[in-house]
């Protein structure tokens, strides 16, 4: 495995480089996560003779943070200049969790062999009355804190107010990285589902409570070429959590049918 690094669109982006296949994979991580996290994935597939890039997002692991506020649609430009700069012709992509977003956007509008989607978000949840109730009550709190303190001493309050009330990913983020956050997971993506052509495999923890089974179950009614494997007991991690069947599901889907 070797350690790399390039500039694309002025963007640092660090990935490694393994295997040595005629077939190449392309691993994404999970918000707050680096390639690191799917390195049993990275062993899986170089076994199986594929070679592997398994990429650092913008803002996490050894890549640089964007110095904008970034989209689903600019990760997924990011690997799609990553490709063409590789040189690689069709390649398999692997995405869990935020990774399956570019995933899908990417393979919605290029060619890809095959697609692995791994307890993948996309989908946008439908939200109560009460979120409704706090995202306006926020707004309202920030004009009136815009007002009474001025746009910096109000923005400092804010934010801590945003960490207290957010999930552990975004009280743990950078503020960049925290709009970043707000963003990309108020994307649907599900009307990119049914322009997905290639063979789509969706593996998922039953007990997934950050993607919830039921937003597999709509990927796998809305992708043409699509089927599902689920893991009793598993949740947002099924790769970490049920090693042993994952490695056995995805090998199969990985290796050539005679």
């Amino acid at each position: 495995m070797m350690d790399k690094d390039i500039t694309l669109e002025g963007q640092h982006l660090h990935y490694t480089d393994s295997g040595s296949g005629d077939k190449t994979i392309i691993l994404m991580h999970g918000w707050g996560c680096d390639h690191t996290t799917l390195a049993s994935i990275e062993r899986i597939a170089t076994s199986c003779g594929y070679r592997v890039i398994n990429i650092d997002f913008p803002g996490f692991g050894a890549s640089d943070e964007p110095s904008d506020v970034w989209g689903v649609e600019n990760y997924t430009r990011m690997v799609e200049s990553l490709v063409k700069k590789l040189e690689i012709r069709s390649p398999l992509l692997l995405g869990h969790s935020f990774g399956g977003r570019v995933g899908i956007l990417y393979a919605s509008r290029n060619q890809v062999e095959k697609l692995i989607l791994v307890d993948a978000a996309g989908i946008k949840p439908k939200r109560s009355l009460k979120y409704y109730w706090n995202v306006y009550s926020f707004k309202a709190i920030k004009h009136l804190m815009y007002i009474l303190l001025g746009h910096d001493k109000a923005e400092t309050k804010l934010e801590a107010r945003r960490a207290k009330a957010g999930s552990s990913d975004y009280a743990s983020a950078s503020p960049m990285m925290r709009r970043i956050l707000s963003k990309v997971v108020n994307e649907d993506l599900t009307d990119r589902l049914p322009l997905i052509a290639a063979p789509t495999l969706l593996i998922w923890g039953e007990s997934d409570t950050a993607t919830p089974i039921k937003d597999a179950k709509k990927m796998e009614k809305s992708i043409p070429d699509a089927g599902l494997v689920s893991f009793q007991g598993c949740g947002h991690y099924s790769f970490l959590e049920n090693p042993i069947q994952f490695a056995a599901v995805l090998k199969n889907f990985l290796t050539p049918k005679q």
